[in-house]
């Protein structure tokens, strides 16, 4: 019998947490994600059946146990705690049925979360992304050092990193190398 153990984007068993200077980069492994795309004609049909209010363009929304936030049109990535909502794409789908597609996510993002006094330079060295004028919960599709990454604002000094897991390794790199430079 096989005796299988998760490992988190970094190759790890515990997720990764580095402090430099002022800045916390931590890997974010317990969010469970679903992508959602409203089938032609069904938006407000799905809308009506999620639990939560999905948001516009460039924004995101949390209500209860889900965050959600928008990835183009009418489509939207949707998270969730992993312990309490492991099966989240499977859940999603018995709620809004045909009126939306559901994607399972969870393993083919990375995420980490960075928080701190100076997380405004730090992303100034990485991205050309205006994070200085990013408010709390908006959301912009960009790139990190060469990869393609969501910049989520989670709160005034603290940003989430989403981005492929295949490049959980390189996008750790940049995030850390960046982190240095700043302090």
């Amino acid at each position: 019998m096989h005796k299988l153990k998760p490992i988190t984007p970094l190759g790890a068993e515990e997720p990764q947490v580095d402090q430099i200077g002022t800045l916390t980069i931590a890997e974010v492994v317990d969010q469970a994600l679903a992508s959602v795309a409203a089938r032609e004609g069904q938006l407000d049909a799905a809308q009506k059946a999620l639990p939560l209010t999905l948001p516009g363009v460039g924004k995101s929304a949390t209500q209860g146990d889900f965050a959600a936030f928008w990835t183009g049109p009418d489509q939207w990535m949707i998270s969730a705690d992993h312990d309490q909502h492991e099966l989240l794409a499977a859940e999603l789908k018995q709620i809004v049925g045909d009126t939306a597609s559901v994607v399972e996510q969870t393993d083919g993002w990375c995420r980490f979360d960075v928080s701190g006094a100076a997380l405004c330079d730090h992303f100034e060295r990485l991205s050309n992304v205006p994070v200085r004028t990013m408010a709390a919960g908006d959301v912009i599709r960009g790139t990190v050092e060469h990869l393609g990454a969501f910049l989520w604002r989670l709160a005034d000094d603290r940003m989430a990193v989403i981005a492929p897991r295949s490049s959980a390794a390189s996008l750790h790199h940049a995030l850390v190398a960046a982190a240095r430079s700043v302090v």
